[in-house]
């Protein structure tokens, strides 16, 4: 009976952890340099799950699971695994798999780079991004994309660092995202202390004709 006591106070946290995770907000830790300098290296951020997939907007910051778009490596991982991930995952320690990249193409357009005058461009239009790091062109690598339906295209603010969609033009996918991995938006930042504080979107960028 006390053994079953013990174990009730650890099933439980990781259920409030599960369905917290599963339907409100998601902690997470920026490992890399990619999103430079929107976000650095050891900032903590909460994902908001509350925005839909068929809701993001060119200029969004998302975390989505790349293991499937980006066909990545996923290590199996057993029960005892999986308990302590989900308590590492209060402190913003997530996957591996887990990207950030800012939403750069929604389903429908057209992103190529570059323009003439060396932007990127979106339906036909030159996109001005204020957001990309100091001294980084648009793109090294040339592109012409069209996203398909529920699937969208991503790139990191530090283009020059950035494993993004442009990596994975040759896989299968054509390193488009699908809306199913999207684990949420980037909603706000809670460290460091001194840049504690929402994460906006980028500019709007085009329509689409139409629009």
């Amino acid at each position: 009976m006390r053994r079953q006591r013990w174990l009730l106070g650890p099933a439980l946290l990781l259920l409030v952890i599960v369905v917290v995770r599963a339907f409100l907000v998601t902690p997470f830790g920026i490992p890399s340099g990619s999103m430079q300098d929107t976000l650095l290296i050891g900032d903590r951020i909460l994902v908001s799950r509350l925005t839909a997939p068929r809701d993001l907007q060119r200029g969004d910051i998302i975390v989505f699971d790349a293991s499937q778009a980006f066909h990545l490596a996923v290590p199996q991982r057993g029960p005892l695994q999986t308990l302590v991930e989900a308590v590492q995952s209060l402190t913003g320690t997530g996957q591996p798999t887990d990207y950030v990249k800012r939403v750069i193409g929604v389903p429908g357009d057209h992103v190529r780079c570059c323009a003439a005058d060396g932007r990127l461009e979106v339906n036909g239009v030159a996109v001005t991004e204020p957001y990309i790091a100091p001294g980084q062109r648009p793109s090294a690598v040339t592109f012409d994309v069209t996203v398909p339906p529920d699937h969208f295209w991503v790139m990191g603010d530090n283009r020059g660092a950035s494993a993004d969609s442009r990596a994975h033009l040759g896989d299968p996918g054509g390193g488009m995202v699908p809306g199913e991995d999207v684990i949420g938006k980037v909603w706000v930042r809670y460290w460091p202390l001194d840049r504690i504080g929402p994460v906006a979107s980028g500019p709007v960028v085009p329509q689409r004709d139409g629009e």
